[in-house]
């Protein structure tokens, strides 16, 4: 398994609970197959450029260790949710 730090900003609009509730979803597809070292709400963050009209998002960033399929999988959702404006995913060193 490699270790990989994933970043996820959040549609501003988005209710704190609502944020809550996406943070559990993104740890439930990672313990599906991998392994969650720490997340972190980092909250409501200034964007240095506009993205999708929006000039502040909710920053998430994630920790984990898993195999290199999940994270197909993980983009996959990150794409398919509305809330989620930008994303990126890394191997960490």
């Amino acid at each position: 398994m490699n270790k990989y730090e994933s970043v996820v900003i959040i549609n501003p609009s988005v209710e704190e609970e609502k944020v809550k509730e996406l943070s559990q979803k993104f740890t439930d597809i990672i313990n599906n197959d991998g392994k969650i070292e720490k997340i972190e709400d980092l909250g409501k963050k200034k964007l240095a450029y506009e993205v999708k009209k929006n000039k502040e998002g909710y920053y998430v960033v994630i920790n984990f260790e898993a195999n290199p399929d999940l994270i197909a999988e993980l983009e996959r959702n990150y794409r398919i949710m509305d809330e989620v404006i930008k994303f990126i995913t890394i191997k960490a060193e």
